[in-house]
């Protein structure tokens, strides 16, 4: 049975439990694997398990009943700081870590964890969206990362090591998150009501590649129905940028007016893009074939026609990452996505012309 209705990640629970049967129980802690895999929920109920006043921690099983486990639920509990990028934030704000200018090392996470805990015996701090430290705020936390308070707990949720500084990385004790299973996956869809179809459900989790949060942006937004149009316009060995700069700005004004939607839905696809170039560098070197067929026959058509071979689609991939990090700096969206298309096509057409 999963560890507090949380899918896919029991073996980490047993890692816990023995670093606390054994009294090593690490003060800082980076969480990583994909998005929208539980890390977030998983940090919170471990939380709750060390604030839980009626049963030990040692037992990792919080009654999720007495004041403090409420508290946490509600994340009202004084010992629990919990820190996270705004949605009109490009970065975490450093104000958060250390307080505004009028009261630098007064307010804030580095200071709060430094205070006694008010009801129990530890106080944790969870740091979402730390994949949006940036140098200031990252250096902020090193002091406090590097000698934690006694009895604190300090928990950071991202993605990948490699987006946080080797002075972050150094201080922490890296816990990885893998994918969920596709049934699992399909299995939360259905029951949390998000979609009734047993065969959507796992379509779904097919193309979320292990992430519950990646198949919930997909239901209803019309990506399942536009991925194929973007699989067939990537596979071409010349890309025609305009047409699929303006197919992408449809598909991102259809997610709203909200802007935190709207970068969202430029991620979905972008991540698609990213998705299809890395199978065909597994392809191209002689990798298996993806699992999804729909991914497989445009890869294997991309495979025969798009020249460049591996330096192409590696440079593709990079193109794509790079514009994934530009989102989340506010750049101009509109902008952004005629850029993306044209330096894709750009890179395609360099591939194709003989080199003199």
């Amino acid at each position: 049975m999963a560890w507090q209705g949380i899918e896919g990640h029991d073996h980490l629970v047993e890692r816990f439990r023995s670093a606390l049967q054994r009294g090593r129980m690490a003060g800082s802690f980076l969480f990583v694997g994909p998005a929208g895999i539980g890390k977030h929920t998983f940090a919170l109920k471990l939380a709750q398990t060390l604030l839980c006043n009626t049963r030990p921690e040692i037992d990792l099983d919080p009654c999720g009943a007495c004041a403090a486990c409420t508290q946490v639920a509600a994340d009202t509990h004084p010992d629990l700081l919990t820190v996270s990028k705004p949605p009109d934030k490009a970065f975490i704000p450093l104000d958060l870590f250390i307080g505004d200018k009028d009261h630098r090392m007064r307010e804030g996470l580095c200071h709060d964890i430094s205070l006694k805990p008010f009801m129990g015996n530890r106080k944790v701090a969870v740091i979402d969206d730390a994949d949006f430290l940036n140098a200031e705020g990252a250096n902020s936390l090193l002091k406090t990362l590097e000698e934690p308070p006694p009895r604190s707990v300090l928990i950071l949720v991202g993605t990948t090591p490699a987006k946080q500084l080797p002075t972050i990385r150094s201080r922490c004790r890296i816990i990885r998150f893998d994918p969920l299973a596709e049934d699992v996956v399909a299995d939360l869809l259905l029951r949390g009501g998000h979609v009734s179809d047993q065969s959507e459900a796992r379509r779904l989790a097919q193309l979320a590649e292990g992430s519950v949060g990646r198949a919930l942006q997909m239901v209803g937004g019309g990506l399942v129905e536009f991925r194929g149009r973007l699989l067939a316009a990537l596979s071409r060995p010349a890309l025609e940028s305009v047409r699929l700069a303006e197919a992408v700005q449809t598909l991102v004004e259809e997610a709203g007016k909200e802007a935190p939607r709207r970068r969202a839905r430029f991620h979905q696809v972008l991540d698609t893009a990213v998705d299809f170039y890395r199978h065909l560098l597994r392809s191209l070197s002689g990798g298996l074939a993806a699992d999804d067929p729909e991914m497989a026959q445009y890869v294997q058509i991309a495979a025969a026609q798009l020249l460049g071979g591996t330096e192409t689609a590696a440079a593709c991939i990079d193109h794509c990452l790079e514009t994934g990090e530009s989102i989340d700096r506010n750049v101009h969206q509109t902008n952004l996505i005629e850029f993306w298309a044209d330096r894709l096509a750009d890179i395609y057409q360099t591939a194709r012309t003989p080199v003199r």
